[in-house]
């Protein structure tokens, strides 16, 4: 197996409620058959029903004890990094705008790159980072460093 994710699927409970919210952050989308389809950069991100992508995957759609399919922690996080401390802070005042919830307001984290996490009306978190040591190509895509390099006493990268 080659070491690439093509798209990433979000399980929504309404597709037009979703497919609004992104809109609102400047996402494009195309609906076909009941799902939206966004190209972003070299992969997409899909919006499908939350109980047709259960179903397709062979799983059942549990939800937690309050019986909201939003409620809880979903196991992904989805990561959008930018390339200043000011972007995250737009990012995550356009999300909440937009209908989202800011879980974690942006600061500089236990690493030491500022970051916040917002939650779209699903309940999907999104980590917004500007981590310098992560370098973004001019189209967006993301160079990852070499961690190995000249690592710290704590065996991070220098």
């Amino acid at each position: 197996m080659e070491q690439r994710i093509s798209l990433i699927t979000l399980g929504v409970a309404d597709l037009t409620r979703a497919k609004d919210f992104y809109a609102a952050l400047g996402w494009r989308g195309t609906e076909v058959e009941e799902t939206v389809f966004h190209q972003a950069g070299g992969l997409a991100l899909v919006l499908w029903d939350r109980r047709k992508l259960a179903a397709d995957c062979g799983l059942a759609d549990v939800p937690d004890a309050s019986h909201a399919p939003t409620a809880g922690f979903g196991g992904i996080a989805l990561a959008h990094n930018v390339r200043t401390d000011a972007e995250v802070d737009a990012l995550l005042d356009a999300a909440e705008r937009a209908g989202g919830t800011v879980t974690r307001p942006a600061a500089v984290n236990a690493i030491g790159f500022y970051s916040g996490v917002f939650t779209d009306p699903d309940g999907h978190a999104w980590e917004i980072a500007h981590n310098p040591g992560f370098t973004l190509a001019e189209d967006g895509s993301l160079i990852l460093p070499d961690f190995g390099a000249h690592p710290q006493a704590d065996g991070r990268p220098s």
